[in-house]
């Protein structure tokens, strides 16, 4: 396993019960901001395996990409489940439920 397919796994375990991240954004705090593809990707052969709340992970719109029909409903039904409202059939308001984890450095400094 790569390092970066690793971090990607790491940041997914961590997005909170009822918040979402997007892609882009994944791939950029596992530093590799045009990794976006990738982050699906790992998503996709990943979910399962290490189990993975992948239902929390949409596009930069705050869409649920999913194009199966079936995969969509059960992703926006998981998340309905943790309070996500949404505006749109299967848009959210991102900047209400999107989730920001802080860096390394920054946890370090506010744990002290």
């Amino acid at each position: 396993m790569t390092p970066f397919t690793e971090r990607v796994i790491e940041i997914i375990k961590t997005i909170p019960y009822g918040k979402v991240m997007t892609y882009g954004q994944i791939a950029k705090a596992a530093e590799s901001p045009r990794g976006a593809r990738q982050v699906v990707r790992i998503l996709h052969t990943s979910s399962r395996k290490h189990q993975l709340p992948w239902h929390r992970v949409v596009n930069a719109k705050g869409e649920i990409v999913i194009k199966q029909e079936e995969g969509s409903t059960l992703q926006r039904q998981l998340l309905e489940e943790e309070g996500v409202k949404f505006i749109r059939e299967n848009r959210l308001e991102l900047k209400t439920y999107q989730h920001f984890p802080l860096e390394e450095w920054e946890r370090d400094y506010f744990d002290e």
